[in-house]
């Protein structure tokens, strides 16, 4: 029998198993395409899990990272956020090169306003392993989106998940996140506004959740996801020109 290690530690980690170095995770109708994704990004020289196939159970086969999850450490400090911006940065400019191949499927959870290039779609603390390598994990969510929508979640998910931190010691963090990514002045213009749309957009997936009874989302608002998410969305709303200001000086 398979020594079957159950995977905790994400919002929404289902039927996720380690068995030794591996991780094994349901096989869906988008994951051919995710798993073509993952490789060309991991082609273009960006650390990601590798791709291992499909055991005899129909399962997805991962590379298992050791580490522990960017949500479970201890804050990271700007110069550590900056590392995660530029990580950030390789994974959209490797997106940029990658054509899907025709017939692709993919399943993300929320959709976007454009379909600039392929994207994660949850590059977010609870998905980031920091260890002797700092990689992020569960891909199965990618698919069409643009660079802006992207980089604003993850830069909230990052800097800006905190609705009681002061406005401006979240600011000092944001520019670090944003600065180690790069970004050029119309990101940065447009990234406070794009950054509370995203955010909302995370709090209406969980609040129709409850009565579509769309799991796990249903389950994540009743625990105390939805909360979270409608205090997080004002908070970035009610500050937006601290963002603003902030991000308006480009390093």
């Amino acid at each position: 029998m398979e020594n079957a290690l159950p995977l905790t530690g994400g919002n929404a980690s289902g039927c996720v198993v380690q068995i030794g170095s591996t991780v094994r995770k349901p096989w869906t109708a988008g994951t051919t395409s995710v798993h073509s994704f993952i490789s060309a990004v991991g082609g273009a020289g960006v650390d990601v899990p590798a791709v291992l196939g499909r055991d005899d159970q129909g399962r997805q086969i991962i590379e298992f990272i050791p580490g522990r999850l960017a949500m479970e450490t201890d804050p990271l400090a700007p110069s550590e956020l900056a590392r995660v911006g530029t990580l950030v940065r390789a994974i959209h400019d490797a997106s940029a090169a990658f054509r899907p191949p025709d017939r692709s499927q993919w399943e993300p959870v929320i959709p976007a306003p454009g379909e600039e290039l392929i994207c994660h779609n949850d590059l977010a603390p609870w998905n980031l392993i920091i260890g002797d390598r700092w990689v992020f994990i569960d891909w199965d969510g990618a698919g069409p989106s643009t660079r802006l929508w992207d980089l604003a979640y993850a830069a909230q998910t990052f800097t800006l998940n905190d609705p009681d931190q002061r406005a401006d010691e979240a600011a000092l963090n944001l520019v670090a996140f944003v600065d180690g990514y790069g970004a050029r002045a119309e990101l940065r213009r447009k990234l406070p506004r794009t950054m509370h749309q995203r955010a909302y957009a995370m709090y209406e997936l969980l609040s129709s959740s409850v009565d579509s009874g769309r799991e796990p989302w249903k389950s994540m608002y009743a625990q105390g996801h939805g909360a979270h998410w409608q205090a997080v969305s004002e908070y970035v709303k009610r500050h937006h020109e601290v963002w603003a200001q902030a991000l308006s000086i480009q390093a």
